[in-house]
C-alpha cells in the first residue's frame, strides 16, 4: 500500500527511499525559494538536475547547498541562463538544450511572478502572462523532443488561478483593467490548462504533464505584495477559520511548498496526475466556479481543467508567439 502525504509532508519525507540515480530533471527558478529547494531535493537522491535562472550569480549563491547535497547522494546540478519574459532568452536556452541532445526524465516549470505592477515583457506581452505562461510555453514545447517516453511535465500553479480565468480575447489588459491579482489568477490558469493540452497530446507515447499549487509559503514571489493588503489577507482566512472553529493559518515551510512538485513528478502514478491539478500531495477535487473557497480552501476551478479551453489557449499562445508546436 503507498504512503498516504499533505500539506506538511515535506520534499525529504516524500522521497524517502526513492533512488534517482540516473534520472535528469529540468527545473527553472533555482535562484530562491522553492526552485532551490526542488533541485536539492532532487539532487540529493541521485538526479542530474539542470537549473535555470535569469541571475546566474545569484543561483550559484542561493544553491551551495545544493551542490553539497547532490555530491553526498550522487547528484549534480548545472546552472544555464534563462529569462522567461525574453523569447529570445527562451529560445536561445532550448536551443542549446536541443544541441546537447541529453534526454529528459522530469522538467519542472518552477518560475514565475504574482502580483505584479502593471508592465511588459520584452516581447510586449503582459508582464504575468508572457512570464508565467508563455515563456515556459515556448520553453516547454522547444524541447520537449528532450522528453523521453516515461517523462514527466510538472506546471506550478497555484490557488490564485481562482481569480480569473484566461481571457482570450484580451491577454494584454488592452482593453480590460489591469488589477495585480487578476493578472496573475488568468497567468495560472493558463499553466493548468497547458498542463492539460500538453497532456493530451504527448501522453500517447509515455508523457504525461500536470499542474500543482505548492501552498501558502514565504518566498521572493510574494515581493510586490503590499505588506497591508497582504495582512489584511491573513486576517480575513484567519476569520474564516476560527468561524470554523479551526486554528489560525500557518505558511508551509519551504521543503512542505515543494513536496507536491516532486510527488506529482516522481512518486505519484502517471495516469492519477496527468491533465489533473494537485495540492498537498493529492489530486484535488473540482469545484464549481461560484462556490465560495478562502484562499486556503482546497479545489480546482472546472474552467482551470476545460479540454476545449485548453486547445483554445494553445493556439491562442501560438499565435502570440509566433511559432507552431
Amino acid at each position: 500500500m503507498s504512503r498516504q502525504f499533505g500539506a506538511t509532508s515535506t520534499t525529504d519525507e516524500v522521497l524517502e527511499g526513492q533512488d534517482l540515480s540516473g534520472i535528469r530533471v529540468l527545473v527553472t527558478g533555482v535562484s530562491a525559494g522553492l526552485g532551490v529547494e526542488t533541485a536539492r531535493a532532487l539532487a540529493s537522491r541521485g538526479a542530474k538536475v539542470v537549473g535555470t535562472a535569469r541571475d546566474l550569480a545569484k543561483a550559484e549563491h542561493a544553491t551551495a547547498q545544493v551542490r553539497a547535497d547532490a555530491k553526498a547522494g550522487g547528484g549534480s546540478l548545472e546552472l544555464v541562463a534563462l529569462d522567461l519574459a525574453s523569447l529570445a532568452s527562451v529560445r536561445t536556452c532550448a536551443d542549446a538544450l536541443r544541441a546537447r541532445d541529453e534526454p529528459f526524465d522530469l522538467v519542472i516549470a518552477n518560475a514565475g511572478v504574482m502580483a505584479t505592477p502593471f508592465g511588459h515583457t520584452a516581447d510586449g506581452f503582459e508582464t504575468q502572462f508572457g512570464t508565467n505562461h508563455l515563456g515556459h510555453f515556448v520553453l516547454v514545447n522547444r524541447i520537449a523532443p528532450l522528453m523521453r517516453p516515461g517523462a514527466r511535465l510538472v506546471n506550478l500553479a497555484s490557488s490564485g488561478h481562482r481569480y480569473s480565468d484566461v481571457d482570450l480575447d484580451d491577454p494584454n489588459f488592452e482593453r480590460t483593467p489591469y488589477e495585480p491579482f487578476v493578472g496573475y489568477g488568468r497567468s495560472k490558469t493558463a499553466n493548468i490548462l497547458f498542463a492539460v493540452e500538453f497532456d493530451r497530446r504527448h501522453r500517447s507515447r509515455g508523457v504525461r504533464a500536470t499542474a500543482v499549487h505548492p501552498g501558502g509559503i514565504l518566498t521572493e514571489l510574494g515581493r510586490h505584495l503590499d505588506q497591508s493588503f497582504f495582512q489584511v489577507m491573513i486576517d480575513q482566512m484567519n476569520q474564516e477559520l476560527a468561524a470554523e472553529g479551526k486554528p489560525p493559518f500557518q505558511f508551509k515551510t519551504t521543503p512542505q511548498g515543494a513536496a507536491t512538485s516532486v510527488w506529482a513528478g516522481v512518486v505519484a502514478e502517471a495516469d492519477n496526475v496527468g491533465g489533473r491539478y494537485c495540492e498537498n500531495c493529492h489530486v484535488s477535487a473540482i469545484v464549481p466556479d461560484d462556490f465560495k473557497l478562502s484562499a486556503i480552501s482546497e479545489g480546482v476551478r472546472g474552467y482551470a481543467l476545460d479540454p476545449e479551453r485548453a486547445k483554445a489557449l494553445w493556439a491562442k499562445s501560438e499565435a502570440m508567439v509566433g511559432e507552431r508546436f
